[in-house]
């Protein structure tokens, strides 16, 4: 997508949805559609009516952490983004500058040996960057190795300047998310399944929707230089395995019985993902023949127009910077065009960017209506 594309300010979400005005939900967020270069625009609320009986959503269920402590080094503060946790019993963090409004601004990593004085005498150690390729990340370790206690008797989701005030954890958690059993989670927020509630899980399942469970924990975003993902833990379970593998075989199956859904009729499911952390977990289990195997432990994956995507179908996401990375993964999903259409669109339509914003659905472009014509034998 062009870089020259610009999002004015205002169109930045600065609270959640149901903040936003009496009577209203996490569901109360507008939903553009994409299905190749034709845009419809619609309200969350219809999502349960735009997708059908067999169609499967792969979810993240990774739990969103309170990932930013405040710190010293020596007397300047600074605040500490918890990004990662690494095997070794090291996290990569991004050191911030408080920016005096209670928001951050980025800050140089480093050096090596830097000591960060945290709450309750906890000192963080950097001792090497995350990747040659950036200093934003470093690997650091804590004097305390019980850093999941840290974060939730001091810590606080993380915040960008676009949004108007801090907002408790409760706000950035999903109707999917899971405790892990060792306190593991997200640095921020998949914020694609947000809007989802309670009731539209149950309506959705009602209709014949079904949901397949994956596990990605993401890390702290590039906010300035939209530098892509760094590796990631995941896991995909044998169930979530098998419920995609039954959509594709349903789906060959059809194929080859050249059954189209001639008249305009809906048959078929489609994989589905919810959020671009469920496209990385779910493409990485992608074995030969493009069979998903259940897979647990860190992926380095880039989604990208090259490479393709070999399972999802469709994607459920939000609204992303003309910079960031992950528009070159709805790129591998829709094509380059749909993208550039459907951002047209959302910009002048005023739809809301950032976790609390808007959503877009993206779906394969409808097959052309095959007429089916019965003869005259009169």
């Amino acid at each position: 997508m062009s870089t020259a594309l610009r999002i004015p300010q205002e169109l930045s979400a600065r609270v959640p949805a149901e903040q936003r005005g009496p009577g209203r939900d996490r569901d109360s967020v507008r939903l553009l559609v994409s299905r190749g270069t034709e845009v419809m625009h619609h309200a969350f609320t219809e999502l349960p009516r735009l997708l059908r009986a067999g169609d499967l959503l792969v979810v993240n269920t990774s739990p969103t952490l309170a990932a930013a402590v405040d710190g010293l080094i020596g007397h300047a503060r600074v605040v500490v983004h918890f990004s990662t946790h690494g095997d070794d019993g090291r996290w990569a963090v991004e050191l911030r500058d408080p920016d005096g409004e209670g928001t951050t601004r980025a800050r140089a990593g480093g050096p090596a040996g830097t000591q960060v004085c945290l709450p309750d005498g906890i000192r963080l150690v950097l001792e090497e960057p995350l990747s040659g390729r950036s200093g934003r990340l470093w690997w650091a370790r804590a004097s305390d190795a019980d850093v999941s206690g840290l974060l939730g008797r001091h810590g606080r989701p993380i915040r960008y300047s676009y949004t108007d005030r801090d907002q408790p954890l409760s706000a950035y958690q999903t109707v999917f998310a899971l405790p892990s059993p060792d306190g593991a989670g997200s640095a921020e927020m998949p914020s694609a399944a947000r809007p989802f509630t309670a009731r539209m899980v149950a309506e959705l399942v009602s209709r014949g929707v079904r949901f397949a469970p994956v596990t990605l924990h993401t890390g702290v975003a590039s906010a300035e230089a939209h530098e892509p993902p760094y590796p990631e833990r995941f896991a995909v379970p044998e169930t979530s395995a098998w419920l995609i593998n039954a959509v594709k075989a349903n789906q060959a199956r059809r194929e080859a019985l050249g059954w189209k859904g001639g008249g305009g009729r809906r048959v078929g499911g489609r994989v589905i993902a919810v959020g671009t952390t469920a496209v990385r977990a779910v493409e990485s289990a992608v074995g030969p023949g493009g069979v998903v195997r259940a897979r647990e432990g860190w992926t380095d994956l880039l989604v990208t127009p090259e490479r393709g995507v070999r399972v999802v179908d469709g994607l459920l996401t939000g609204l992303h910077e003309p910079e960031a990375s992950h528009l070159l993964m709805l790129e591998a999903v829709a094509g380059r065009e749909a993208i550039e259409r459907g951002y047209e669109q959302a910009l002048a339509g005023r739809y809301l960017w950032h976790e609390f914003g808007d959503t877009h659905l993206i779906l394969p472009p409808k097959p052309p209506h095959t007429l089916h014509c019965s003869s005259n034998s009169q």
